[in-house]
């Protein structure tokens, strides 16, 4: 009895080969556990403070002292609006909401500018004024406070508005310039030639094409500056010394903070610090999806 060859080779199936309507095997372990119950931890250090903080501001000093971490046995806002009044929180709100709103909208206007600019023009010396501009970002800002301090005093806006806006625009634009930069190269050119086609010129093409599409980044970028210039205490602690009527609220907080450590009001001291944080709750809370899309957005594109 004789075998017939075919000569034609078979393929050798290796034995560890998985069937192919067998599903992918999951990566769990400890690594998995590990990941979850850091972010576990992480969320409870950020929320119990906060949700301790806005429960105290609720209290009478003596249930403060008695039970730091029991319930309120009745909402008490009385102590908001003491906080607000007698210790003067209100005009140190206005005077910081009107220094973040001064200082961001010409930081992300100059700053979208020059980006756009860097991320879409060539020209001589680019990159040197580019790397400039970066090399901002490592340079601390208390190495910068003396000079600084006797600069604004020179031009005469020692103790104002418009001399801590400024400052705050010129130390917030070496990041704003670097992530908007980087995000502006990721937009589409094709979008740009057709507006440059269609007859659109380089002050629309900006206004009316590009910082709409680029809305993510600025959405981002805006609420990092808002949260660096709201929570700001050494530049207007140098720039508006004393305590005059321009001080700013991290410098109220701060006064508050030592007088009411000695008075007792604790109530009043929780209530103030619960003003101060609520508005970085609500901005964070309200541009969350924006945030992380403009985030992302460089990776995705």
């Amino acid at each position: 009895m004789t075998t017939v060859e075919t000569g034609t080779p078979t393929a050798a199936v290796p034995r560890d080969a998985a069937p192919a309507d067998r599903p992918p095997r999951r990566e769990t372990g400890v690594a998995n556990v590990f990941s979850h119950g850091f972010l576990l931890l992480w969320a409870a250090m950020t929320i119990l403070p906060l949700a301790w903080m806005l429960l105290s501001s609720l209290k009478s000093n003596g249930e403060i002292i008695a039970d730091p971490w029991g319930l309120p046995e009745a909402l008490r806002f009385d102590n908001w609006a003491r906080a607000w009044t007698n210790a003067h929180i209100g005009r140190f709100f206005f005077n910081s909401l009107v220094v973040v709103t001064g200082s961001l909208t010409l930081t992300m206007l100059l700053g979208a500018t020059a980006a756009y600019v860097f991320a879409r023009y060539e020209f001589r010396g680019r990159q040197v004024v580019y790397y400039l501009f970066v090399g901002g970002m490592m340079f601390p800002v208390f190495l910068a406070l003396v000079p600084l301090f006797f600069v604004v005093r020179s031009v005469g806006l020692l103790g104002t508005w418009p001399g801590l806006i400024l400052v705050y625009t010129a130390y917030s634009l070496p990041f704003t310039v670097f992530f908007l930069t980087a995000f502006f190269r990721t937009l589409p050119t094709s979008v740009a030639e057709a507006a440059m086609i269609d007859g659109c010129g380089h002050f629309r093409l900006f206004f009316r094409v590009m910082l709409p599409m680029a809305r993510p980044g600025l959405i981002s970028v805006g609420i990092f500056n808002f949260l660096s210039h709201w929570n700001q205490f050494l530049l207007p602690q140098v720039l508006i010394p004393g305590d005059g009527p321009n001080r700013m609220l991290a410098q109220g907080l701060s006064s508050l903070a030592v007088s009411q450590g000695y008075a007792g009001d604790y109530a009043q001291l929780f209530a103030g610090l619960t003003i101060a944080v609520l508005p970085v709750l609500v901005v964070y809370v309200a541009f969350q999806r924006q945030i992380q899309a403009g985030l992302t957005a460089g990776q995705l594109k």
